[in-house]
């Protein structure tokens, strides 16, 4: 399975920079670990420890990039969150570094619960091999369906990142069901949009399908980590996917409990965008 990576934009400066930083660093394939488990409901600790050992494990792939699920720390255990959740992501952040430089790995933290002194927030981190902190992105559009909107507060900024010298992007769950939040991500140079979620799986078929688009008309690949398993109210999709800039499935995961391997391919980015200049025709003054 193959997982490749590119710069986009409709901006021809940016293009050639980003043309000339790819050639210049080597980068055209990308190997990246999605890490589909079960998470204990509201247990931190032996949800720490689990994690630990699947990072472990995905590492026999040698990935350059792991990514986690989202509150993999918590799960959905919305109402004791005051108590269970990490307060201002310390502990997260630091367990996060430790595993990049352990293993020499980017890590694309899935998402915790993080206390803030405003409330709790739904935040994912991202650290690079050396262990140091990329981003920090708090969920935009929390999901009412799941009371999510009772217990957390929204964020009010976008993912980018950069890992390895490849422009990314992250969003959690529900963000993908706004088009106009991914394509924000995308006309500033994101290649890879990297997905976290918890998605239930009675809508499993929204899951690929909405997947699927996000990354036809961005004309990018989407890394998508969703968890295994189920809580005292939901049963969970799993069905972790890799998908190319043609929509097309480049590695899925089963329900159960797995760890994805996949490969990405900037060319085939480049190719795409070659072939259909999305991004050269758009028309955003008509957009507002």
């Amino acid at each position: 399975m193959k997982v490749v990576t590119i710069l986009v934009t409709n901006d021809i400066t940016f293009l050639s920079f980003c043309k000339e930083q790819i050639i210049e660093d080597g980068v055209d394939k990308v190997k990246v670990a999605c890490i589909q488990m079960d998470i204990a409901f509201g247990n931190v600790k032996t949800n720490i420890e689990n994690t630990k050992k699947k990072i472990k494990e995905a590492m026999q792939g040698k990935p350059d990039v792991i990514v986690l699920p989202e509150l993999w720390t918590t799960g959905y255990d919305l109402e004791r969150l005051p108590e269970i959740a990490d307060g201002g992501g310390i502990q997260t952040k630091q367990l996060l570094s430790d595993w990049a430089q352990q293993y020499g790995v980017n890590i694309v933290g899935g998402s915790i619960a993080r206390q803030t002194k405003h409330g709790v927030t739904n935040t994912m981190y991202t650290v690079n091999r050396e262990g140091k902190l990329q981003s920090e992105y708090s969920k935009v559009h929390l999901f009412q369906l799941m009371n999510e909107h009772n217990y957390l507060i929204a964020g009010d900024e976008t993912g980018e990142f950069i890992l390895d010298g490849v422009q990314c992007g992250g969003v959690i769950c529900y963000d993908i069901r706004f088009p106009e939040w991914m394509r924000v991500h995308t006309v500033k140079g994101v290649n890879v949009l990297f997905v976290v979620a918890e998605w239930p799986l009675v809508r499993l078929a929204h899951w690929r399908l909405l997947l699927q688009a996000r990354a036809i008309e961005n004309q990018c690949y989407v890394v998508a980590c969703n968890r295994a398993g189920e809580d005292p109210n939901n049963v969970f999709a799993g069905h972790s996917l890799i998908v190319d800039p043609w929509g097309e499935i480049v590695a899925e995961a089963g329900e159960e409990e797995s760890i994805l391997q996949g490969e990405i391919d900037l060319e085939k980015i480049k190719e795409v965008r070659k072939g259909i200049p999305v991004f050269a025709d758009r028309r955003p003054e008509l957009y507002k």
